[in-house]
Formats: structure tokens, sequence, C-alpha cells
């Protein structure tokens, strides 16, 4: 049952909007799994975009996509723009990855997720101007502690005091990226320990804020817009992400400045999502730190997902099985 609460936001619809878009989740992951290790990316894609947004067309919101699959993408469907939902109710912006880890689905890899998060019309951070940022997530042991200003060591030895561990028993989430050869040894030094991912890292990210994942700390550099969907999560999760805009070239850095952007300050969780009302789903496509992925059984196809609410604080594991039959139209076909 959704959940109600005695005074409305006054913005997104009071009921737990998350229990409704796991549906949507779901569908994108039972469609792009049947890509998993198949090689082929663009397709696992497009199949998850179809799913996604044919289901999101059945929820009573009215949503537009500020994050969506992007012009990089020339995507015909779930641009940034377009508008989502029944159109019922206020103004939600509404942030999708129908695949975070298109490459992790190709190759059969680890930490692939279909990935929505909604919240208030007008909170989500614009991240247009810069395409990366450098990140720093925890959870809520040591939110109050760390600061992406401080040494890679000084914030190591913050979140194991915060846990009372020995740094040498932290655990770094890292995408494997040359950027970040240096950050990687100034971990090490700190005899902590690096988990690499290939790529995925909202997954990385929220494993961070998660007991029993095995992950204590996400840092580097990734996308801005995932970073913005980590953060509709991390509030449900009393964790914390930090981020500091990270440019690529000088044509970047001056898109930023007019823009109005500021490069060097730091980004708390409350500025990339300035709304106390969020709404993230998240399904696993293939197993990972986080979620376990799709599991087709001939008659049946199993679904892990989480599901969060930042407003009550509330996080739910979703186990979900569902009749094949039913999904036949998303299933890959073969040449």
């Amino acid at each position: 049952m959704a959940e109600t609460t005695q005074q409305g936001s006054g913005n997104v619809a009071d009921r737990n909007l998350a229990l409704e878009l796991v549906r949507v989740t779901e569908a994108a992951a039972i469609a792009g799994g049947h890509w998993v290790g198949a090689g082929d990316k663009n397709s696992a894609d497009g199949a998850a975009v179809d799913a996604m947004r044919s289901f999101l067309s059945t929820v009573d919101f009215n949503g537009t996509v500020v994050i969506g699959e992007g012009e990089k993408d020339e995507a015909p469907m779930l641009f940034n723009g377009e508008q989502v939902g029944s159109g019922e109710g206020p103004a939600s912006d509404v942030a999708v990855d129908p695949i975070d880890g298109t490459r992790l689905t190709a190759l059969g890899m680890n930490n692939a997720l279909a990935v929505i998060a909604v919240a208030d019309g007008g909170s989500m951070f614009d991240p247009s101007a810069v395409f990366y940022m450098d990140k720093l997530v925890v959870g809520p042991e040591a939110a109050d502690m760390v600061d992406l200003r401080l040494p890679v060591k000084q914030n190591i030895h913050l979140v194991a005091k915060a846990k009372g561990v020995k740094p040498n028993q932290v655990t770094v989430c890292v995408l494997d990226r040359p950027r970040h050869q240096g950050l990687v040894e100034e971990i090490r030094a700190t005899g902590a320990r690096t988990r690499m991912i290939l790529d995925g890292d909202v997954a990385g990210a929220i494993a961070a804020c998660r007991e029993g994942t095995g992950v204590d700390m996400m840092m580097g550099i990734g996308g801005t817009p995932e970073g913005i969907v980590t953060a509709c999560a991390v509030k449900a999760t009393g964790g914390v992400i930090q981020g500091r805009l990270a440019p690529t070239d000088e044509a970047e850095r001056q898109k930023a400045e007019d823009a109005g952007l500021d490069v060097d300050r730091i980004l708390t969780t409350d500025e990339l999502v300035t709304s106390d009302n969020c709404f993230f789903a998240a399904t696993g496509i293939t197993d990972g730190d986080l979620l376990r992925g799709v599991r087709y059984r001939g008659r049946t196809i199993a679904t892990q997902s989480i599901v969060m609410r930042s407003r009550s604080g509330t996080v739910r594991m979703v186990e979900a099985e569902h009749l094949a039959k039913k999904w036949e139209k998303y299933e890959r076909l073969h040449a």
C-alpha cells in the first residue's frame, strides 16, 4: 500500500510515487536484460528505453525529463524536456537512465541498473554546462565528517573512525579510468582497499550508503547527471554526496562560467537536489553490489529492485516474479 502523510508537500503527489515507478524500472530491466552478454549495447539500451517510456505513460504524475538519454545519444524518446506520465498533478523533475551501464550489460558484467528518480519541479541541478564532476559519497555514519576539499587520506581516516574500523578495512569504490591513477595510488597508500568498477557509478555510490555491500565510500570523477540521480537516493539513506564540477577543457569551463556556475564550489546533496521529497527506484539488470540481476526462468522472470523515498527516509527491497508470457513483446529477437 502506498504511503500517505497528513500534510502534502505542495508539489509532487503525496503518495509514495516510487512504489509505482518501480514498475517502470522493472520493465526497463527485463527488456534490457535480454541483451546481457550479447555485445550490443545499443540494442540493449534501445529495448530498455522503449519499455521504460511505455510504462512511464501509465504513471499518474506530471513529469518533465530533465536528465534523460540526452543529445549525445540522439534519443528519440526520454530526451531532455520530454513530458512523461499521465500529466496529472503538480510538475515534477524526472531523471532517467534506462540502463546505467550499457557496456556492462553488453559484456555481461556486474552493476548494470535501470534507474529513475523524481523530485519536485525545478529542484534538480541543471547538469548541462559540465558533464563531469568529482564526487565523494559516504553513508550516514560519516556523513557529517567528510569533506571533498580534504586530502584523500584524511577522508579515509575519518570514515574509518566513524565506522569504528581501521583504514585498511575501508573499501573505496572508484571508476576504472586512467584519470584515477593518482587517486587510486593515494587510496592504497593509506592501506585502504579499492573496488574498481568499469561503469555504473550510481550503483557504486548507493552501495557506499548501504550496509552489507562491502563498499564504504565512493570517490572520483564521474557523470554530473549520475551525481544528481544519486543525490535523490542518498537523501533517503541519511548519507551524503558532495560534488565539484570537473570541466574537461577551457571551452567547458567557460560554458560553466557563462551559466553562472562556480567550478570550484563544493555542491552538497541539498544543492544537487533541493527538494526534500525525492523518489528513487532501481532494478538490477546484472548482478552487483547493490542488487541481483534479472533471472529468466522459463515461465517466470525474477527481478530485484530498491525503492526509496527521501521524505520518509524509507528504503524498500522489492522482490518480484513476472509471468514471462506477459513480457514477450520485449524479448530479444534473433535474426
